[in-house]
């Protein structure tokens, strides 16, 4: 193949999509060096919102890619446009709703790693809260020691003022903590119990579209990425897509990476998405291989996301399960820096290996083989997890 276009779905992230330019261009670079191929990035030369053009030479052939993001930071920025009190109250809703409706404790039995960073934002926040308190409270001691008549009211007063000062700079210094960012991103999840909030639903509208005229385009290859939660909006875009029929003749791809599906499948008004699971799981339209390493703590590694939803059908051919092994594709001396680096381990799907297997993003994203033909013959990771662990399993 010669022409492929490229859509991108980030997951949960507020950050303006050149950050993925930027990540593309640099790892792409140092991945071309490590393994001998030609890479360079020029602008786009199609239309829509954001993205760029690649051509490679790849295992000896040429190849163009079209790369665009699928934009929906703008409606995460929104969501996130939360006050102190009000993260709070969300912190206190989402863990009610996790609880309540069993899903924490079956996902803590799926896979510890992702429940564990699930946990993290309400750790940190209640730490802080209680910091805070802290410190508000020992303004009423010392006030209370300094002045024994009258103290109590001016402590009161300033241990408010602290208390409230404490918990914005914790807010403030959020970029290097993650904990409101988090605490976002899994509250979004859980708001409706699992449904699609109707913005959300709107925007995926367009994105169908888009993808749609990109298939009339002429190109070899449609390669739908969604890594974390845009893996989630990934197989509702497609199933709906296919749903509606008249493809075309050119292959249709999709790459999970990092998916984090449970969280929102496991949930009981996610009817929706555990129907469009069940059914772009025996489509023949497409390919879609799963990319996860249990060095991710943030994703659920390995867990076939339609099997462990308890919606896998007669006839099941998707998705390809692999595993790209951080112990096995990073050299052990990189390894020992990175393994502790959560949050950067969750996006090294599309960065680069110095020790690369069967999975490059590079090559899958602009090299001669199409996704299918990259992983022809290619078994599913032996220590894959496909027990179903759902207990809501009805479907729209």
């Amino acid at each position: 193949m010669r022409r492929r276009r490229v859509f991108y779905i980030p997951g949960y992230d507020p950050v303006s999509p050149r950050r993925y330019r930027e990540l593309y261009r640099k790892e792409g670079t140092w991945q071309a060096e490590i393994s001998g191929y030609a890479l360079a990035l020029r602008p786009k030369r199609v239309k829509g919102p954001y993205g760029w053009f690649v051509s490679a030479e790849i295992e000896g052939e040429a190849v163009e890619a079209d790369v665009e993001v699928l934009v929906w930071s703008d409606i995460v920025q929104g969501s996130m446009d939360q006050g102190v009190a009000a993260t709070y109250l969300q912190m206190v809703k989402t863990a009610w709703v996790y609880i309540a409706t069993g899903a924490l404790f079956r996902l803590v039995w799926l896979r510890k790693g992702p429940t564990v960073a699930a946990l993290y934002p309400i750790i940190n926040l209640v730490v802080q809260f209680f910091l805070a308190l802290g410190a508000g409270w020992g303004q009423v001691a010392l006030w209370r020691w300094l002045w024994p008549e009258g103290g109590w009211a001016v402590g009161a007063v300033l241990g408010v003022v602290v208390f409230v000062a404490l918990l914005r700079f914790f807010k403030r210094i959020d970029r290097k903590i993650l904990a409101y960012y988090l605490m976002h991103d899994y509250a979004w999840s859980a708001q409706f119990y699992g449904r699609y909030p109707p913005e959300l639903e709107a925007r995926m509208a367009q994105f169908r579209g888009v993808i749609r005229e990109a298939l009339a385009g002429g190109f070899d290859e449609v390669l739908v990425v969604g890594h974390s939660s845009g893996a989630i909006l990934g197989v509702s875009i497609l199933s709906d897509l296919i749903r509606e029929g008249d493809l075309g003749p050119q292959a249709l791809s999709f790459l999970s990476l990092g998916q984090v599906i449970p969280m929102v499948s496991f949930l009981p008004e996610a009817r929706r998405l555990r129907a469009d699971l069940a059914y772009l799981s025996a489509r023949e339209e497409l390919v879609w291989v799963d990319v996860t390493a249990p060095g991710d703590g943030c994703a659920f590694a390995l867990c076939d996301p339609v099997s462990v939803t308890g919606v896998a059908p007669e006839g099941k051919r998707w998705p390809l399960v692999v595993s790209c092994a951080f112990t096995q594709t990073f050299s052990p001396e990189r390894w020992k820096k990175m393994r502790y680096q959560w949050f950067r381990l969750h996006f090294q799907y599309m960065c680069a290996f110095d020790r690369p297997g069967d999975y490059d993003y590079f090559k899958i994203t602009a090299g001669p083989l199409t996704l299918g033909a990259r992983y022809l013959g290619r078994a599913p990771s032996k220590s894959r997890i496909e027990r179903a662990a759902s207990g809501y399993r009805s479907v729209a």
